[in-house]
């Protein structure tokens, strides 16, 4: 069933997520803002336009927005801490995780309607978007992981799922990630 494949692959997300910003918080600010490369100007605002992609989706998503200028329009003040900025993706984290979680067959093919820039709406289905979002946030941490190993910090294993082979240590890391433990 779509559903269940999307929560795990939401849940999955959010473990990855948590793992990156657990490394990125122990950044220095000039490490956070150095310039690194045209593509991903810097760390911090990679992780900054992951969050707004994040949000433009679930605004669409959850509350029929239909993505309304949050990715165009600036409507997102970018973070410049990652104490807020952690806070703000694990709780869009959350979110996904939760809509991902109540998600059925039917549900995941139904229409979403997205305004795009210059106006422009497209049409998608549920199942489409989510898809397209673990692709763009799985290709964002790979932009953060090849940034932090020009940092003091070495980035974290990214390569994993949460399988029950690898039971014990996904499990710390979801305890941290609710909260319980912290």
């Amino acid at each position: 069933m779509p559903g269940t494949s999307f929560f795990h692959q939401a849940r999955n997300n959010a473990w990855s997520n948590h793992r990156l910003f657990g490394v990125c918080q122990k950044l220095t600010p000039r490490e956070l803002n150095a310039k690194r490369t045209r593509f991903t100007p810097s760390i911090l605002e990679a992780l900054n336009q992951t969050l707004t992609v994040d949000c433009y989706y679930l605004d669409a998503l959850l509350d029929g927005g239909h993505g309304q200028g949050d990715l165009y329009s600036g409507r997102i003040t970018p973070f410049s801490d990652m104490v807020g900025l952690a806070a703000a993706q694990r709780d869009a984290d959350h979110k996904l995780m939760a809509f991902c979680d109540q998600l059925g067959e039917k549900d995941a093919m139904r229409d979403v309607e997205l305004e795009r820039r210059n106006n422009v709406v497209t049409h998608e289905t549920v199942a489409d978007i989510l898809s397209h979002l673990f692709v763009y946030q799985t290709h964002q941490r790979g932009q953060v992981h090849i940034l932090l190993a020009t940092t003091t910090q070495s980035p974290p294993p990214m390569d994993d799922y949460h399988l029950e082979y690898d039971a014990p240590f996904p499990a710390i890391d979801f305890t941290l990630l609710r909260g319980k433990g912290a």
